[in-house]
Formats: C-alpha cells, sequence, structure tokens
C-alpha cells in the first residue's frame, strides 16, 4: 500500500507540475502593418481577447507603415530574429522565405477540423506551394473587374462582352461614336499592368507567370507573354485608351472622372473603385454603374472564372524562429474568427472567409464575392507577387509597352534579362 501511494503521489506531482509548466508565462510578438484607419484597432481587439482567454500568454502587437515594415522583416529574417508572427503578400517573397526554412508549415494547422474550409478556396493559393500551407488569409479582398458606364452601353445597344473579340467589337464601336472605350490613369504605371495579367492568366493560365517567376521551368519569353503584349499594342493601336493615359494620374481620380462625363465607357480596376465610387459620385453608383468580368480568350487555356487580385490581401505567417508556434496559431485564428469578421464588414471590408457575400449589404459587392468565390485561380498582382526590385521593372516596361515605345518582344526579353539576373541564373 505505502508503494502504491508512493506512486500516486509521484504521478500527482508530476501532473501538477505539467499543468504549471502550462501556464508559464509567453510571449508573442507579431508585426503587422494595418496602420491606418481601423486597421490597428481591429488587430489589437482579436490579440486582447486572445489574452483574456489565455491570461499567461502576453502579445505585443507592433504596427508598421507598408515600406518600412518590408525593410524591417527582411532585416529581422537575414539577422535569425524574427517576429513570431509576421506578414507577406504571398507568392514570390514569400516563396524565399519557405526555400530558408523561415516559415512554419501550417498545413496539419489548417487542415485540422477542417479549418480549411472557413476560408474562400482561391484564398489560400497565394501561400500554398507543393501542395503546403504556409499562411493564413486575414485581411481585405479585392479583384479587378470591368467597370462601365450603363447609359453610354444603352445608347449604343451595347451589352457586357463574354469574349476578347466582343470587346473588340465594343471599342470598335465606341471609337467610331467619339467615345474612349478604357480610361485608364496610368502615370503610376501598376494601373496598365492589369491588362497585361489578364491576358496572360487568359492566354496560358496562372501557371505560366507562377512557374517564371520562380525559376521552375518557364521564363518570361513564353509566348503567352509575347502574345498578350501584342494584344495590349493592338488595343491601343485601334484607339482603346483615352488620350494621354500614361500622363494621368490615378490618385487624383483622372481615370473616374471622364466616365462620370460620358467621355469613357469602361475601365479595369480593382474593387476597392467601389469606394471612390460611392463618395465621389453616388448618383452615378447607384443609376450608372456596372461591370462584368474580364473577358475569355478565344482559343486561351485560362479558366475564364480566374480573377486578379487578393483574397486575403495580408497573410499571417509563423516563423520558425517562434518557440510557441501553437498558441501563435490560436491568435491568428482570433484575428479571422466570426468576431473579427463582423467587425471587418462593419470597418468596410471584404475578409476571405466562406459565405462572406451573403454578410454584404450592398449587391455590387456581393455579386463580385460570388466571383471570388466561384474562380479556380486568384492571380496575385504581380508587382506585389514579384521581388520589389522586379515588381518595378514589370511596371516600368508596362508603361513603355502601352506607349509602344518597345516591342511585346522586347518587353518580355527585357523583364526575362531582369529577373534572370535578380536569381542569378
Amino acid at each position: 500500500m505505502r508503494k502504491l501511494s508512493l506512486l500516486v503521489m509521484i504521478l500527482l506531482m508530476v501532473g501538477a507540475g505539467a499543468a504549471v509548466a502550462q501556464d508559464e508565462p509567453i510571449t508573442i510578438d507579431l508585426w503587422h502593418i494595418q496602420s491606418t484607419g481601423d486597421g490597428p484597432q481591429l488587430i489589437q481587439q482579436a490579440a486582447d481577447r486572445y489574452m483574456a482567454d489565455n491570461p499567461h500568454v502576453t502579445v505585443e502587437v507592433v504596427p508598421m507603415q507598408n515600406d518600412p515594415y518590408k525593410t524591417r522583416i527582411l532585416t529581422a529574417m537575414g539577422a535569425g530574429d524574427p517576429p513570431c508572427i509576421f506578414i507577406s503578400w504571398g507568392g514570390g517573397p514569400l516563396y524565399e522565405y519557405v526555400q530558408a526554412n523561415q516559415v512554419v508549415d501550417l498545413t496539419d494547422y489548417m487542415t485540422a477540423d477542417n479549418y480549411t474550409e472557413h476560408f474562400l478556396p482561391a484564398s489560400l493559393s497565394n501561400a500554398t506551394f507543393d501542395g503546403r500551407i504556409y499562411g493564413v488569409p486575414v485581411e481585405n479582398t479585392a479583384i479587378a473587374v470591368l467597370f462601365y458606364n450603363k447609359a453610354i452601353f444603352e445608347e449604343y445597344g451595347l451589352e457586357p462582352p463574354e469574349t476578347w473579340d466582343e470587346l473588340l467589337t465594343i471599342v470598335d464601336t465606341l471609337v467610331e461614336n467619339g467615345i474612349a472605350p478604357f480610361s485608364l490613369a496610368n502615370r503610376t504605371k501598376w494601373p496598365s499592368s492589369m491588362y497585361y495579367m489578364y491576358l496572360v492568366d487568359r492566354i496560358a493560365g496562372p501557371e505560366v507567370f507562377a512557374s517564371a517567376a520562380n525559376r521552375t521551368g518557364e521564363t518570361f519569353t513564353h509566348p503567352a507573354f509575347v502574345q498578350a503584349g501584342e494584344m495590349i499594342q493592338d488595343l491601343v493601336n485601334r484607339g482603346g485608351f483615352i488620350e494621354g493615359f500614361n500622363g494621368l494620374d490615378y490618385d487624383t481620380g483622372q481615370s473616374r472622372m471622364p466616365i462620370y462625363a460620358n467621355q469613357a465607357a469602361m475601365t479595369l480596376m480593382g474593387s476597392w473603385e467601389l469606394g471612390n465610387f460611392l463618395s465621389e459620385n453616388p448618383d452615378f453608383y447607384e443609376n450608372d454603374l456596372g461591370f462584368f468580368p474580364f473577358p475569355a480568350v478565344e482559343g486561351g487555356e485560362g479558366n475564364p472564372t480566374n480573377v486578379v487580385g487578393t483574397v486575403g490581401d495580408n497573410y499571417y505567417h509563423i516563423s520558425t524562429a517562434c518557440e510557441h508556434p501553437d498558441e501563435a496559431f490560436e491568435l491568428i485564428q482570433y484575428l479571422i474568427d466570426d468576431e473579427s469578421v463582423a467587425l471587418r464588414i462593419e470597418s468596410g471590408r471584404i475578409p476571405p472567409v466562406a459565405g462572406v457575400a451573403e454578410l454584404l449589404e450592398d449587391p455590387i459587392q456581393q455579386e463580385i464575392m460570388r466571383m471570388v468565390e466561384a474562380a479556380e485561380s486568384v492571380q496575385l498582382w504581380y508587382d506585389q507577387y514579384l521581388p520589389p526590385e522586379l515588381g518595378e521593372v514589370h511596371k516600368d516596361l508596362m508603361q513603355a509597352l502601352f506607349a509602344g515605345e518597345i516591342t511585346p518582344e522586347e518587353q518580355a526579353e527585357q523583364m526575362e534579362a531582369a529577373v534572370a539576373e535578380y536569381f542569378g541564373a
């Protein structure tokens, strides 16, 4: 009996020690870039709720501005001293961290209890490599769509096109009647990239760009990149864009004003443009604003449901230097649980979660979200997918391509040369 009692006491002591160990104070640091508007409060409220439920955990939240964050996270990673939780935009820069074994593989966490079903399927694509998931999509959802002036379309008997050839017919009709088909403000270069990205995707699917960007087989001289450039220059030569587009400033609304004034019929832009339309011209928003997805390219291999944009905007990751990955993942879940989703929608965001369309009240937002839900792939903006240096090269080449200063072949060759030099190939 005494031996049995002694054994029981030992077991009780071991159990008590384990319980104490579980409650040992720990600290998790989280870096993010939601530094404006409701962003800081959205992150902090989730951290506060997590700490209230887990008193032994202290969460140190560090908000930063976009560009300083990019420099600081690179320095921290290089020094082997990253935060426990950090953000990225997915794609190529994240893949570099994955290859360097600096990011925790979250696949087992994400597949436990079917947690992946909490998210829109397409939202996971930019943080998934070789079938393994390395990030949790948390922030806003925005995709590029073709907005159009319904009054102009009705006046000339036009219908939203389903194919590129049908779009070109609309372009020709509008030009004949003195209407600029597309309003484009391309001084900052990135707006023109949207046309190119969609065409590459429609021609060859998303795999070609991913392979060229990640140096896994294809290059930027693939015929799809050249053909997309040829189609863009054909569109320019048809008079498809408003005069002087490379000198117009998107930030001051110069792409929207011609549409309000019935001088231009369409514009390709991210769905964040809805807020600009609504605040600048609510009557136009209510009565004349329409939109349609980018049309299919005849004979193309890309799925017409594919979209260009971002579902999640920022992905949240756990560094392999983190000593408490279980707690870190639980904290990330608080950032995108039902309470956080409701607060994000209230602040005007569209969280990348399944069924979010039913939570939205605006019919245009609802339809855009249905497009996202139906998408087979979401192509992240090239200038965010690529390393920053290469993103700038891409934007410079887009502006030159649209201006006719270089040929489609030269654009493809120069992009490939820059990428090859960057990666030392």
